[in-house]
């Protein structure tokens, strides 16, 4: 009688575990609906190399990328970072570059399925390429969205003032993959016109928009990023600012420990106020046109 009993608790015990996430909650009508939603994601991407193969049947906590929550069952990350991506010319990448990326690329279309995630924290589809497409509104509608990097994916146009909207949201990284030059110098085919509604994104600890072209927002830059209390890493490399490197009216960098803002077109002498910026670690404003001495009390950061 024990040995059966036994077998049969062995037979319950992997059955349960075949429809758990991580052997911790069973499939319910809620979590049938965040199986749609990244089914739906998926159908509007094309997987050339079949990277999302593992995405069939009911068991979506094992699906490649996904994370789930214990307990629950919910989808609180995905991760589809491309790995090998194409090394190219940086300034000068061919005008085909994106449809002759590494076959490891995602493409074409990025579902608003991905709304229906109410408890997704972390996605990353950084270094996938989708085409010259804007980067989609609905990003700002994903209430729980911790983490979002959407670096080196060919997005074109406005990046969305409604990334604004979620204020628990502590890194940010929407860096281009290329800028190109004209006329006037290097350009991007991101942009942001009012850079006003960072100031909502309290939580923000890492903020990346290498190669987005910020030079319609002026000085405005500085005033509304000192903004951030929680801010720790600023990296705005090649992003077409210019003039003088504006001093805020009062410097309130609590928490900044990295600052990036090489390879701009600024020219004045090193801006002294950073010297303020105790927590400061990392300062590189280099390939710019300062011009000056350097401040001695430098060397003293960052200040205990």
């Amino acid at each position: 009688m024990g040995r059966i009993l036994v077998f049969i608790l062995v037979i319950l015990y992997f059955i349960s575990t075949e429809i758990a996430c991580n052997g911790h909650t069973h499939i319910n009508n809620n979590v049938q609906s965040e199986r749609k939603a990244l089914i739906d994601f998926k159908s509007g991407l094309t997987d050339p190399n079949n990277r999302l193969s593992s995405w069939k049947g009911n068991n979506y906590f094992y699906w490649h990328g996904i994370g789930c929550e214990n307990g629950t069952g919910f989808v609180v990350s995905i991760n589809l970072r491309n790995l090998y991506p194409i090394k190219n010319d940086i300034l000068y990448p061919p005008e085909n570059e994106y449809r002759n990326q590494s076959y490891m690329n995602l493409s074409e279309v990025i579902s608003p399925s991905l709304i229906k995630l109410k408890y997704l924290k972390y996605l990353d589809l950084s270094f996938n390429s989708f085409k010259a497409i804007p980067i989609p509104q609905f990003f700002g509608s994903i209430k729980n969205l911790i983490y979002l990097n959407l670096s080196h994916c060919g997005f074109i146009g406005e990046i969305p003032s409604n990334l604004g909207n979620l204020s628990n949201r502590q890194f940010l990284d929407f860096s281009s993959k290329y800028t190109y030059h004209n006329d006037f110098g290097y350009s991007s085919d991101l942009f942001i016109k009012n850079i006003e509604w960072m100031t909502s994104i309290v939580s923000l600890k890492h903020l990346s928009a290498n190669n987005v072209n910020l030079s319609m927002v002026g000085s405005q830059w500085i005033e509304v990023l000192n903004k951030l209390p929680m801010l720790i890493e600023l990296h705005l490399d090649d992003c077409s600012l210019f003039g003088s490197i504006p001093s805020p009216s009062f410097v309130k960098f609590t928490s900044l420990s990295v600052i990036v803002i090489n390879s701009n077109r600024f020219n004045s002498t090193f801006p002294k106020w950073l010297l303020n910026v105790s927590s400061l670690v990392l300062i590189d404003i280099s390939f710019n046109e300062l011009h000056g001495k350097i401040p001695l009390d430098l060397g003293e950061l960052p200040k205990s």
